[in-house]
């Protein structure tokens, strides 16, 4: 019952905190385009969260190893109330303009880093606890993720329609506080303080101590193809994932003549869709072969539903294009958290986790000023087409590294 009731504890959290998210992912980029009308400055305003999440989360590892994920998610969720609430506030002040949005925006970004990296810590603990695959429990975790992130969508355009886009930041506010709280009463300290590894500066205490250890994560994730593979891949679609949801959707949806319900919609047919792709590579994960489901769910995933937006189909061609794609790409998470969990010996968990996601999100930051860039320079469908097909072959090119076929390679210890 104790170690159902700490897996139910992160998932409920999860949950929470990824609707939370989803819906300010939503609201930030729809109000900066509502009152400006500038792609640009949308743009700036997801880089502005993006760029220090991205900073926050590499440098969270060796504190988390130390600290324990549970304190870092609780301390940094419980934060992230008062700063979100900022938003709301200066709307109904009538002061919200953008040198104030964009410092808050940056708060949120600080916060939230570390805060998601230490869930993410916590995964392969819940599934020792469990004595289950991590292909179940990161497929499980998956399947709840992509629930959040389509009630969080399809929530978001409704409210953002109903009360405006600053006011309904509340929400996001709210699941943030009943994050932290189910961490706090529900999840115990999983991991203790790990023990210093050698290295000089790991045992003279301090900042060099935290130097040593975020070295010591750094030279064990370079040193690991596959990883640095992976890495490099999703970076990549990573950051033209961002330009897509950030700006390039946003713009089409609004110089379409529609509402932020339709775009809340749009999100929710993929996310929704790939529930199920996330529950099934939860039942069966560990008997998939790796390496041709990523890649053919990485193919479906990416290009078509470009393609589909920048050629203005129908609005039901549109949303089945959105359905396959969020299928296929229910597969991917699971199986890229499994093969980076089992490769990383556990007194790493925390750094090594947090700099390969960190990595993974390096280039988001930039993925909105690369979206109203290219809107600013060739036009909408031209930027959508020229996304798409990097997208393609970001997806291909790493197909010919010889480093990547060990992705079908399971570590056999990678605790000791």
């Amino acid at each position: 019952m104790r170690r159902g009731g700490q897996f139910l504890a992160l998932a409920a959290a999860e949950t929470l905190s990824l609707s939370g998210t989803r819906l300010s992912t939503i609201a930030i980029p729809w109000l900066v385009l509502s009152t400006t009308g500038s792609p640009v400055l949308t743009g700036l305003a997801a880089m502005m969260e993006m760029l220090p999440y991205v900073a926050a989360k590499a440098l969270s590892g060796p504190l988390i190893d130390r600290v324990g994920p549970k304190r870092i998610a609780v301390v940094c969720d419980t934060a992230s109330v008062a700063v979100v609430m900022l938003v709301p506030l200066l709307d109904w002040l009538g002061l919200l303009d953008m040198p104030l949005l964009l410092p808050v925006v940056f708060a949120m970004g600080v916060l939230r880093g570390p805060s998601d990296a230490a869930k993410q810590a916590m995964v392969p603990d819940i599934a020792e606890l469990a004595a289950v695959p991590l292909e179940r429990v990161t497929g499980l975790v998956g399947a709840i993720e992509r629930l959040a992130s389509t009630a969080g969508a399809a929530g978001a355009g409704a409210l953002i329609g109903l009360i405006g886009p600053g006011q309904a930041l509340v929400v996001n506010a709210v699941t943030f506080a009943a994050a932290a709280l189910i961490v706090g009463v529900g999840i115990p300290g999983l991991r203790r303080v790990s023990e210093p590894r050698g290295l000089p500066e790991a045992r003279s205490g301090g900042m060099s101590s935290y130097l040593g250890d975020l070295r010591e994560g750094w030279r064990f994730l370079r040193g690991d193809a596959v990883l640095v593979s992976i890495v490099i891949m999703v970076a990549t679609t990573n950051l033209l994932d961002q330009a897509y949801h950030a700006v390039l959707l946003p713009v089409w949806t609004q110089s379409s003549g529609h509402g932020p319900e339709l775009l809340g919609a749009m999100f929710s047919a993929f996310t929704g869709a790939s529930i199920a792709g996330a529950a099934i590579a939860a039942a069966i994960g560990e008997r998939m072969p790796r390496l041709m489901v990523y890649t053919v769910a990485f193919l479906l995933t990416g290009f078509p539903r470009f393609l589909v937006i920048a050629l203005d189909a129908p609005l039901p061609l549109i949303f089945l294009t959105l359905a396959i794609a969020g299928f296929a790409s229910g597969f991917l998470n699971p199986i890229l958290s499994a093969v980076i969990f089992e490769r990383i010996p556990k007194p790493l968990t925390g750094r090594v986790t947090a700099m390969n996601a960190a990595l993974c999100f390096a280039l988001i930051p930039f993925g909105g000023l690369v979206g109203g860039a290219l809107i600013s320079t060739i036009g909408l469908a031209a930027a959508l087409s020229l996304t798409g097909l990097a997208y393609l072959a970001a997806t291909l090119f790493p197909l010919a590294l010889k480093s990547f076929r060990g992705f079908d390679k399971a570590v056999a210890d990678a605790s000791a």
